[in-house]
């Protein structure tokens, strides 16, 4: 079945994660950025109670830094665990410019998360490291969502998919619509190149776009039959500029939207440690204290 098939089917039910963070806004520029592990619990906890069944998470240092320490994952982890009991949790590997594929290797083996993005264009630097970390992944049962900025990333999945380098049964994906930086803000229209340019490659897709067109962009999605994601990693306003106070309100007011055309965020379904068909999984969190050098 292919992606441009998808759209055939019935598209009452969706699910929605929500990305609060990201690796590059800082909470002093931004009202309601969630960066420490308390404020992304409570932040998991009201998004949550807004219609988002999973949490996409990023970690700072002490100095509000883009951060792959285990150490503070554990600690993050713990606490959307604690306030959001039923809210799926993925991590990223995202090297922001900050890490290596040794570092991403490292945090996966640190925490052998229940779901990780991983960027296939930042795992293509290496791919001797890279291919020991998607078989860390397929060992530990770990959900990948390979992270597609384009085509040169489908490209190189393609390619990796033909040599082994990642297993052929690692089918999910999310397609970034738009740019952080330089700048440049996402349009529904953008879906429909990553839906050609992947139709034979069986994915299970996603979707997150940059800027306030964000919801137009997620409703198209919808409508495919794509996965969604939304929160300030991505946008923090309204399509008329007006800020959103928090996560929440995005995700509130995208639920809204979503009804109106007919949709429902899907139940969430905790069972045998699972979340829903194909969403990411609850894990408990590790209590090896191993960290990232």
């Amino acid at each position: 079945m292919t992606n441009l098939e998808m759209a055939d089917f019935d598209l009452a039910d969706f699910d929605l994660m929500v990305a609060p963070n990201g690796a590059r806004r800082m909470a002093q520029d931004y009202a309601g950025l969630p960066v420490t592990a308390e404020a992304l619990g409570q932040t998991a906890a009201a998004c949550f109670a807004a219609g988002a069944q999973a949490i996409h998470m990023h970690v700072r240092d002490e100095t509000g830094q883009h951060s792959l320490d285990a150490g503070r994952y554990r600690e993050a982890m713990a606490a959307v665990a604690d306030a959001a009991p039923q809210m799926a949790i993925q991590i990223t590997t995202e090297s922001a410019g900050l890490f290596g594929v040794a570092d991403q290797l490292a945090c996966l083996e640190a925490l052998r998360p229940a779901a990780a993005s991983v960027s296939v264009r930042e795992m293509a630097r290496d791919w001797d490291l890279a291919a020991r970390a998607y078989a860390l992944c397929a060992e530990a049962g770990t959900e990948v969502q390979h992270i597609l900025y384009g085509p040169d990333c489908i490209a190189e999945l393609r390619a990796a998919y033909a040599r082994g380098d990642i297993p052929t049964t690692m089918r999910s994906a999310i397609f970034v619509l738009g740019k952080y930086d330089p700048p440049r803000l996402a349009r529904p229209q953008e879906l429909r190149p990553f839906l050609a340019a992947t139709a034979d490659l069986d994915l299970r897709w996603g979707l997150c776009a940059f800027g306030r067109d964000e919801h137009a962009c997620l409703l198209a999605a919808l409508e495919a039959g794509g996965q969604l994601r939304i929160g300030f990693e991505n946008n923090t306003q309204r399509a008329d500029g007006s800020p959103y106070a928090d996560n929440a309100a995005s995700v509130a007011e995208f639920v809204a939207a979503a009804r109106a055309a007919g949709h429902c965020p899907r139940p969430m379904s905790v069972s045998g440690g699972s979340v829903s068909a194909d969403s990411v999984s609850p894990r408990p969190v590790s209590t090896d204290e191993g960290a990232l050098s």
